[in-house]
């Protein structure tokens, strides 16, 4: 049990001395923030006391000293914050009172400025393109769906991610930089929740020019996996240009692999590295460094899309032939519009089709009239999935309900102009 745990640490690990005398010392690791209060910086005290109504002051990552009056500290107990007056060494706490304070700063006294080794924070390596919804079904589902309410949204979390890069291209987009798939993703899923309507693009790696050289972020990928799915996960990894750099036999059954990949090759990963190892493997991954880019195609879909030619209601007639094509990610009466991706092709190329078409009624009496109509159970896909699913000239449409998919451009001839007008100038 934990007792036991604790009664251990306490019979063998020394405890911390006691330097609450001593001069403050207390750095920011995370950043929260309040409408009243502003900008709130959260971390530990190292050494001495900070109270309520303290004038201290804050050591810039620039360099620079800003002096400021503690105006709220709050201390945790379990999950919930509580109002305190003073923190001493060793204490997790929340600061507030200097607007602009920042993760990796160090607050001291006005009269023994000690700052503490600046935190590294990681850069982005992946950016998305954050749309206003210009769906027909636009504005249908979400409370939040304006260019207004979404840039709000967005730099009100610039004021708590300090990884987050937002860089508006237009009055209704932004590019949205992040450390990975699954940051970007927290964000998009939590916007959804609350209400907001939006549209993202396919996520794409930030890429650099170092030394005149293309060059890529890579990633230090660390699974542990049973034994009997090892040669799975190796090929699945190596299919996206991942390269091993070490192996471990733990000896009980389970091993432990180091690869370095390409971070493009792990947009979506996650998902097939779950289903490989029938949940029992665990993957982490994180920056390791800027290398020259593969020239090849890494990751992202081998196969085309089928997109509906119609605006209406899908129904299991339409469906039951469409299944020959490819798998269908919709189910019968869910509603479709022109232009939107109701399934993958079992080709390479996109194929578009009417799902809408309802089975024409006769007074004629045929052999299979009484039939029963068996359709496939539908492949539903998740956030992580449908923007791992993208391509260059697709969309994900985001709602507090749905989750769907769409080519940039809805109309089919003009989709076609705009594909011969790209090769032409290739």
């Amino acid at each position: 049990t934990m007792t036991h745990i604790f009664d251990t640490i306490i019979e063998h690990i020394p405890a911390p001395v006691d330097n609450s005398d001593e001069p403050l010392q207390f750095q920011v690791s995370l950043l929260d923030y309040n409408d009243y209060v502003g900008r709130i910086g959260i971390g530990r005290v190292f050494r001495g006391t900070i109270r309520v109504g303290d004038q201290v002051a804050l050591m810039k990552l620039d360099g620079t000293v800003k002096k400021f009056r503690v105006t709220k500290l709050l201390g945790f107990l379990g999950f919930d914050r509580v109002e305190i007056q003073e923190a001493k060494a060793g204490d997790l706490i929340a600061v507030s009172g200097m607007e602009d304070i920042f993760v990796g700063e160090t607050v001291t006294p006005e009269n023994h400025q000690e700052a503490l080794p600046i935190l590294h924070i990681d850069e982005p390596t992946l950016q998305m393109t954050f749309l206003v919804n210009n769906s027909p079904f636009a504005g249908r589902e979400g409370k939040y769906v304006t260019a207004r309410k979404i840039e709000e949204r967005l730099m009100s979390e610039l004021q708590t991610d300090v990884s987050l890069r937002i860089d508006p291209i237009g009055p209704d987009s932004w590019i949205v930089s992040g450390r990975g798939e699954l940051h970007l993703s927290i964000l998009i899923e939590n916007m959804r929740r609350e209400g907001y309507e939006l549209q993202v693009s396919r996520p794409k790696v930030i890429e650099r020019e170092i030394d005149g050289v293309k060059c890529e972020p890579f990633e230090r990928v660390q699974i542990d996996t049973p034994e009997e799915y090892l040669g799975s996960v190796i090929e699945s990894l190596g299919n996206r240009k991942a390269e091993m750099q070490d192996m471990i036999n733990t000896g009980n059954g389970q091993v432990r692999i180091i690869f370095l990949a390409p971070a493009r090759g792990l947009i979506g990963y996650t998902t097939e590295f779950l289903s490989l190892t029938r949940g029992y493997g665990i993957f982490h991954h994180t920056f390791d460094q800027y290398l020259p880019m593969i020239q090849q195609q890494i990751g992202g879909r081998h196969h085309g899309a089928l997109v509906s030619i119609d605006t209406g209601k899908a129904t299991t007639y339409s469906i039951m032939s469409i299944e020959e094509r490819g798998t269908v990610f919709v189910e019968p009466t869910t509603e479709v519009y022109e232009g939107m991706i109701i399934g993958e092709n079992a080709r390479d190329n996109d194929l578009t089709v009417n799902i809408t078409k309802a089975k024409q009624m006769t007074n004629v009496r045929s052999a299979n009239k009484d039939q029963t109509s068996v359709i496939k159970k539908p492949r539903r896909l998740t956030l992580e999935e449908s923007l791992e699913f993208l391509n260059e000239d697709e969309y994900c449409e985001v709602t507090p309900e749905s989750i769907r998919l769409r080519k940039q451009i809805l109309n089919k001839n003009e989709r076609e102009k705009a594909s011969k007008k790209k090769k032409k100038a290739e």
